[in-house]
Order: C-alpha cells, then sequence, then structure tokens
C-alpha cells in the first residue's frame, strides 16, 4: 500500500496512461478485426462464404486480412508510441529481459485483456447472430482434430518463432521491418497452423473470445504455452545477442516509456542510453 500510494508510483501511472491506453485499443481494434473478417469468410450466409467453397482459400485469405491488420497498428502513430505488443506474453517476456517495468508490464497485460474483451464484446453488440453462430463462435481458439497436446507443442513453437523474430530483427539493421516481419507471420501461421490450435500465440486474445463464449476447457493451453514459448525463445536469443527496446517500431518521432527516449534527446545520445535501434516511421 505504501508503494501504491507513494507520489513516484502514482506519477509513474498517470504519466504513461496515453500507452496504456493505446495496447487496451490495439489489441481490441485487432479482435474486432478477427470478428468480422471472420464472420466475412465463415458465416454460411455471407456473401463470400458463398463464393469460396474451399475452407482452406478461406482461412488464408482470413490470415491475410488479420496479417494486414497487425502492420497497419504497429506502424500506426499510437502503436509506434506503446511499442505495439498487443500480447501479455511479448510484455512478460521483455519485462523478464529488464525491458519493461513492473509497473509498465502489469498495467500492459491488464490493459491488453480489457481491451482484448471489449472487442470481443463490441462485435457481439454489432455483429450479433453471424458472430455467435457456430461457424464463428466468438472466434474461440480450440484445439483441433489433432487432441490438447498437439495443439500446445503447435502454441508453444509458433509463439518461440514470432518473439524470436521480434528480438532478432529489432536489433538488426532490418529493425524497421519487424511490424512487416510480424504481419507476414500471423498470415501464415493462420493459414496453416490454425487447424492445429486456433492460432492465438496471445493469451489475452484468447481470454477475449473465451469470457463472453463461456468456453475454458482448454483455455490453460492460450495461458501457458505462449509464455512458455516467448520465453524459451528470449532465453536462445539473449545467449548471443544484446537486447534492445521492448517496442517492435522504434520512431524517432515518438517518446519511449521503455528505455527513456524523447524525440528532444539528441540522436546521438538516445541509442547511446537504450541501445535500441531508432527508424524514422
Amino acid at each position: 500500500m505504501k508503494i501504491a500510494n507513494s507520489p513516484k508510483f502514482v506519477d509513474a501511472l498517470r504519466g504513461h496512461l496515453p500507452e496504456y491506453f493505446i495496447e487496451a485499443w490495439a489489441l481490441g481494434m485487432f479482435m474486432t478485426s478477427a470478428a468480422a473478417f471472420t464472420v466475412l469468410f465463415e458465416y454460411p450466409q455471407s456473401p463470400l462464404n458463398e463464393l469460396i467453397h474451399n475452407a482452406g482459400m478461406r482461412r488464408v485469405l482470413i490470415g491475410i486480412a488479420m496479417g494486414l491488420t497487425a502492420v497497419l497498428l504497429i506502424y500506426s502513430p499510437w502503436g509506434q508510441r506503446s511499442g505495439a505488443h498487443m500480447n501479455p506474453a511479448v510484455t512478460l517476456t521483455f519485462w523478464r529481459m529488464g525491458k519493461v517495468s513492473t509497473l509498465d508490464a502489469m498495467c500492459y497485460v491488464i490493459a491488453q485483456c480489457v481491451g482484448g474483451v471489449l472487442g470481443v464484446y463490441g462485435a457481439v453488440v454489432f455483429l450479433g447472430n453471424a458472430f455467435t453462430a457456430p461457424q464463428v463462435n466468438y472466434v474461440v481458439t480450440m484445439p483441433g482434430s489433432h487432441g490438447l497436446w498437439i495443439a500446445f507443442i503447435a502454441e508453444l513453437i509458433i509463439s518461440a518463432l514470432m518473439m524470436l523474430m521480434v528480438l532478432r530483427v529489432t536489433t538488426s539493421r532490418y529493425a524497421k521491418y519487424t511490424g512487416l516481419f510480424a504481419g507476414m507471420l500471423v498470415a501464415l501461421f493462420i493459414s496453416i497452423e490454425a487447424p492445429l490450435s486456433g492460432m492465438s500465440m496471445n493469451p489475452a486474445r484468447s481470454l477475449a473470445s473465451a469470457l463472453p463464449a463461456q468456453q475454458w476447457s482448454a483455455f490453460w493451453i492460450y495461458l501457458i504455452a505462449p509464455l512458455l514459448g516467448m520465453q524459451f525463445a528470449a532465453m536462445m536469443h539473449h545467449a548471443t545477442r544484446r537486447v534492445g527496446c521492448a517496442k517492435l517500431i522504434h520512431s524517432t518521432s515518438q517518446r519511449c516509456i521503455h528505455c527513456g527516449y524523447r524525440p528532444e534527446a539528441t540522436a546521438v545520445t538516445a541509442p547511446q542510453q537504450s541501445g535500441a535501434t531508432y527508424s524514422e516511421g
């Protein structure tokens, strides 16, 4: 209680509220997009569902749409300000690596969960029966026909691959393309891996669908596997390479609450303090 009531704690909380709200907004928008595109392609009465009979092709198109959604959110001015984690597993991995403070990690995770849930409830209101129909089912992530453990292993692998990509690319000369690589992986994983686990990589994303749908039977997979996979990726990366800032895209026009960068800081000083790679995005 003393910490929570201290002026330093309160000032830090207030000062970082924009980033917290952005994280909520970003995952909320991602879930809204997932709901809309899944209804568009999977709801039986949708014209596109009637036009495209191949389920695999529909899944590929949904994957492309969601990959583009991720890219737009990551490169948006707001996404560049918060770092566009949109995922508790990403935030907690950076926290464990010492790149996100405990307060920011806690508030990011809460914001991501709240934003995701609000995005799905908004879809329930605006899309109605088309969204809650069995073919769409609140876009709940569920194990495929191969069973729980295959779903768990698949989530573990894709989560590790995503985090390893983020860590490697953000600390390379290709840092400004991190969002593009992330979008491509989202599209690829939805197209190929979704039949195994539903393709989550994100505890908040799975919570957002499970809560209104009240489907919790395999939720533990989407809570544990992404966290373990991304932590494993962090250990692999940290063993051989430096770790940059916690932002996916580090623009010189946006402040960073993680490494302390400010736009008014000189271009020479800021990178030396953070070890991050900066872009002009």
